[in-house]
């Protein structure tokens, strides 16, 4: 941690990718707004502790992280996923030109949020906030092969979700 705070403009240039974080952590707009929000404040809050520019991405994604265990345990649920926006599907079916690259963004979507939480945390932050593995663990507290682990399966059960039709039963594989 260093003595110099980070300027205001250093903190608005992480606001986009905290935002894509937490819309895909928590599957709902207006709650990973709030949650931007939370993380912000609680930032601005303890500036004097955060690190130079240059850890100050890691940082924010971890405040982010505590605030985000914070919201589940106060709402006492295991996973807050909320379900997609009706609305936006029903749109993209009555209209003929609906292309194939929305049907794949909200069937991905669907499946990141049935993974377990812990394994879309992990998926979210290498994949989509562009952690390394170590950064990720010091975000989630976890150590590197947990962090290895849990995104292995996640990416595994997300092909198997990806593969599946909508709606369409879990396929049984033989296992050896």
């Amino acid at each position: 941690m260093s003595g110099a705070s980070p300027s205001p403009e250093a903190l608005i240039a992480h606001v986009p990718g905290l935002r894509r974080y937490a819309r895909l952590l928590v599957g709902d707009v207006h709650r990973a707004d709030d949650l931007v929000q939370d993380t912000l404040e609680r930032a601005c809050g303890t500036l004097e502790r955060s690190p130079d520019a240059s850890g100050l991405r890691v940082w924010l994604l971890s405040v982010m992280h505590t605030r985000f265990v914070d919201h589940v345990r106060t709402r006492r649920a295991l996973d807050l996923a909320a379900p997609l926006d009706d609305a936006l599907e029903a749109t993209l079916a009555a209209r003929p030109d609906a292309t194939r690259d929305a049907q794949i963004r909200i069937d991905l979507a669907r499946g990141l949020m049935r993974l377990p939480l812990a394994h879309r945390e992990v998926l979210l932050l290498v994949c989509v906030a562009d952690c390394a593995y170590d950064e990720a663990a010091s975000i989630l507290g976890l150590p590197v092969g947990t962090v290895m682990s849990r995104l292995s399966r996640a990416r595994a059960q997300l092909r198997i979700e990806m593969d599946e039709p909508p709606g369409a039963a879990p396929r049984l594989r033989r296992v050896k």
